[in-house]
Formats: C-alpha cells, structure tokens, sequence
C-alpha cells in the first residue's frame, strides 16, 4: 500500500495542518510505503514572495521531522524536486471537464471570501491529481476540504484509462473524522487564508496572548453551559489535553463555576505541553542543516525514480512515445 500526502509553504504550520494532514500522515508511514512532500508548486497560487517561499520550505521540512516523520519509513521531498508532475499535470488537464473544476468547493468559497484567485487556483486539483497518480497512490490521507479533490483525481484517472487503457491506480482519500474541521480561532476552519491560526512552534508569550484572547459569549463563571461542547476554546483543548483532561473541563462547563479565563489558560498549558518534545528536536535538527537537506534530496531521487516511471507508462499510453 502506498501512501501520499503532501503540505504547501505557504505560511508556519498550524494546528489545523498538524491534526488534518501531519499527525494521521505521520501515523500512516507505520502502515505503507509513505510518499510526503512539500507542496512548492501549489504554494505559487498565493505566495508571491521567492525568499519567504525559501524559508517556509526550510521550516515545512523541520516541522516535519520534528512532529515524528522518518525518513527510513517514509520518502520525504520537495514537489518541485521532481518536474514530471508538472508534464503529467498537463496530459490530466487536457482529459478535464472544465465544469468538474468549477464545482470545486475550495476554489468558490475563496472567491466567496474575496481572495484573489488565479488559474493556478482554479487548476489546483489537476495537480494535485498528476501529484497522486505520479506516484501510483493508493491511500490520501486528507481533510474534509481537501476530499472533494481526491475524488476529482479519481474521476480524472477513469477518464484517461478509459480513454487509453488502464494506466493509472485510482487512489482512496482517508479522513481522520473527529479532527477533519480543526477550528480557527475565529471559530471559522483553521487556515493561513484567514488568518485565524494557533501555530505548532512559535515564541511562547504570543501565543499565549493568541489563546487569551479567543472572543467568548457574555455568560458569567456561574451560569451553566448546556452547549459547552459548541465551546471554541474547549473544542481545541480536546485535540491537545488528555481525553479525561477534556471532559473534566467540559463537565465543569456544563455545570457552571468555570470562568472562560481558565478554560483558556488550560487549553494554553496543554497546547504548549503537547508540543514540547517536538519543539526540542526542531531546535536540534536546526541546528544541523545538512542533515535536513540531505533527508529531502534523498527523498526527491527515490521520489523521482518512481515518477518517470509513471509518466512514461503515461506517455505511451496516450501516444506521446
């Protein structure tokens, strides 16, 4: 069974991205042959800037490691180490419905919300199909939001077997139900797009004031909650607090005598608790770059081993060779 997932430089790592993608990635290299990359190419859709794209790159790749990849189980690289995906993107797109992108929900609710979009956007899921298919995938670990592409990639891949013969493994997306929607701190899906973020390694003191200041309803310590579990502050400790932890909180909630001021200060002692070993080990692999580097440039020769291959069987099918 192989597995693939990938995650975009496009700002620092949240929790959102930790508990959606990374942590159930993370998990997966234990269970399969593991195919995790940064996703560079689809960062140039909203980041704009080379150097900042450099750095977000760097830190995607000690985040990683820290937060427990390994590179003996898993094959870790960067997406633009490997350009066949680019030629293979190209040959899905040309078998893509234009109405199949234009249901895509990721792209309408951004130019919902006024993001500027671009057609990097808008072809954003034929990529991250030649992503998936390049590298003969079986499982996607995704987020709910992210489902809907893993099932663009499947219609895509039966349209080009169908039309040159069966060339492609058609993948499966796994979602982790109970943290697919982790919630921003606005109450809205957590995203670097919204600005609404709780990061996985970040200087203490901000932090801390980003979780002080999560906005609360107006009911006194004293009144009952009955919708405690509608909580925002409660529905993020119960990612990152131990199961007992979180239900004595929700239980105090519900009964009253709980101030919102230390429901927030325990959600931030054990979001910092939660993440302490990951950020000794990120200190220590920064300090020792050329490992770092070496990890991804290992990753992107047996990465791009496999993709050629792939695209070759794609290229002959389709009458390219």
């Amino acid at each position: 069974m192989r597995i693939l997932s990938g995650i975009q430089p496009s700002g620092t790592l949240h929790l959102g991205n930790y508990f959606g993608m990374m942590q159930p990635a993370i998990a997966l290299q234990e269970k399969g042959e593991a195919f995790y990359f940064i996703a560079d190419y689809h960062s140039m859709t909203s980041l704009f800037d080379a150097e900042q794209r450099r750095r977000n790159t760097l830190d995607v790749a000690l985040d990683f490691l820290a937060c427990g990849l390994d590179p003996k189980k898993a094959v870790f690289f960067r997406q633009s180490d490997v350009p066949e995906v680019t030629e293979l993107a190209w040959i899905l797109s040309t078998l893509t419905p234009m109405s199949l992108l234009e249901k895509c929900t990721s792209y309408k609710d951004k130019v919902a919300k006024g993001i500027p979009v671009n057609h990097g956007l808008f072809a954003y899921p034929v990529l991250m199909a030649a992503d998936i298919l390049i590298y003969d995938s079986h499982i996607v670990p995704v987020g709910q939001d992210q489902k809907q592409h893993v099932e663009v990639t499947r219609d895509i891949a039966i349209k080009f077997n169908e039309a040159y013969g069966e060339t492609f493994v058609i993948p499966e997306p796994q979602i982790r139900g109970e943290t697919a929607k982790v919630p921003g701190l606005d109450g809205e899906k957590m995203s670097k797009s919204y600005g609404n973020t709780l990061e996985i390694f970040g200087e203490e003191k901000p932090l801390r004031k980003k979780v002080m200041g999560i906005l609360m309803d107006s009911r006194t310590p004293v009144e009952p909650k009955p919708d405690a579990d509608k909580n925002l502050a409660l529905q993020l400790l119960k990612l990152v607090a131990p199961a007992e932890v979180s239900a004595d909180y929700e239980n105090r909630l519900r009964a009253g005598g709980l101030g919102y001021g230390d429901l927030k200060k325990g959600l931030f002692e054990h979001y910092w608790n939660h993440f302490a070993e990951a950020r000794k080990k990120r200190a220590e692999l920064a300090a020792h770059l050329d490992y770092v580097n070496g990890v991804m440039a290992d990753g992107a020769t047996k990465a791009r081993t496999l993709a050629q291959t792939v695209l070759k069987r794609a290229r002959k099918a389709s009458g390219l060779e």
